[in-house]
């Protein structure tokens, strides 16, 4: 890649004077009066000590272009990495290592192919004694997603607001044909959700990282790991269930296939309304809810997770009487035994379903809600700037929810509760 202009260092502390300052500099000037070679300053500063292992190499240049970056450990072994899309940084492509020395060296390429390398060597911090901040992110490798299927990061305890640009660096998004978005925190910190303008177009491929390991957090945290995946996007597929009808439509490439009567959360226990995804599916579990207010167990097959509260989609034989015409759950949707086998045949995690007409509205962060806000109230809720073209598709006519369209305490541990 050609990175141009500027690099930066970062992952440091929030309040972190950034270490390209007093870096090294590397400077050479041609002999025959011809155009100077390019200056290099290169971060961190030399002989730094105490880095995080999650630190990336920074340079700045003038005169001239970064044509390489070299990183190598006190063993003489080099690491592999690659420049940040926006040319801010080198980042390496694992955690460096606790207590090791390294040497960057950065070439820079300026007129007439004069060049100048610049070299820093610093050390990394012993293993941290802070309080790791647990995160799980939600989008397992060598999988087949629905094109409504958000990149989720949880975390344990929550990122404070100040913390999150500086957690939010450090995720990573790469899609094939690219098609780009942004992150978007809920409220309370818990949850960090990943999505385009529009849904993912069928096929796309999608790799993740999150790279947190040893990633100062505030003054009291840490990051805990480095998790990657990389999966890809399957056919278009999307539930709308309607509560004045009793009625679920399912849509393919926004196409009707099929109606199928459904019973959802009676008046005392609702169902949630709002666009919610497809976050697991079971061929075969248990709800227990032994310990609320309404205690009950019951084995269900054929589930489909809706929220982290214990919404699912499921076949539940002892109220095929009542679906079409009456709710009678405990906020489940409830569907016939050969409706649901059928379900878990033509949906797959990531697929949109729709929930209108309840008496309760869905919670932000209650399940994958990326898609229940509209693209500007998503946009908001990043801790780093959006760019201003980043927008939907343009439409000349409503576009139906189901069609496919193109475009670029923690997160609660699932209930297990339903009905």
């Amino acid at each position: 890649m050609d990175v141009r202009r500027r690099f930066t260092l970062f992952a440091v502390t929030i309040a972190a004077t950034p270490l390209i300052l007093g870096g090294c500099t590397a400077e050479r000037k041609s002999a025959t009066g011809d155009a100077a070679a390019p200056k290099v300053t290169v971060a961190p500063a030399d002989r730094t000590k105490d880095v995080p292992i999650s630190a990336e190499v920074g340079t700045s240049v003038s005169g001239g272009r970064i044509s390489s970056v070299k990183l190598t450990d006190d063993k003489g072994k080099q690491l592999a990495g690659e420049p940040r899309e926006d040319g801010s940084s080198w980042v390496p492509a694992k955690p460096l290592e606790n207590g090791r020395t390294y040497t960057a060296e950065v070439t820079a390429t300026g007129k007439k192919g004069r060049t100048t390398v610049g070299r820093t060597t610093f050390t990394t911090s012993p293993k941290s004694t802070r309080q790791a901040i647990k995160s799980t992110l939600y989008f397992t490798g060598n999988q087949t997603y629905g094109t409504a299927m958000p990149v989720t990061v949880a975390f344990d305890p929550p990122i404070p607001k100040e913390a999150r640009a500086v957690v939010q660096r450090r995720l990573f998004v790469k899609t094939d044909p690219p098609q780009p978005g942004t992150w978007s925190w809920v409220g309370d910190g818990k949850q960090v959700e990943y999505r385009a303008p529009d849904f993912w177009k069928p096929g796309t491929k999608i790799s993740v990282r999150s790279g947190l390991a040893g990633l100062p957090i505030g003054k009291e945290f840490i990051g805990d790991e480095d998790h990657r995946s990389t999966s890809k996007i399957g056919r278009q597929v999307a539930l709308e269930i309607d509560n004045a009808t009793k009625q679920m439509s399912v849509l393919q490439d926004g196409k009707l296939v099929r109606k199928i009567p459904v019973s959802m959360g009676k008046p005392s226990t609702p169902t949630s309304s709002g666009k919610m995804v497809i976050m697991e599916k079971h061929d075969f579990t248990t709800f227990d809810t032994r310990g609320s207010a309404d205690p009950y167990v019951v084995d269900v097959e054929d589930a489909q997770r809706l929220t982290w509260g214990g919404e699912f989609i499921h076949a539940a034989p002892w109220s095929e009487g009542d679906q079409g015409n009456i709710n009678v759950s405990h906020g489940c949707t409830n569907v016939a035994v050969t409706a649901a086998d059928w379900l878990m045949g033509i949906t797959k995690v990531g697929d949109l379903v729709t929930i209108k007409g309840t008496e309760v509205q869905l919670d932000q962060g209650n399940g994958f809600t990326a898609w229940n806000v509209s693209w500007d109230e998503f946009a908001k809720g990043s801790a780093l700037p959006v760019p201003p073209g980043l927008k939907p598709a343009p439409t000349t006519s409503p576009v139906h929810p189901g069609a496919v369209a193109g475009g670029s305490s923690p997160a609660p541990a699932p209930s297990v509760s339903g009905g």
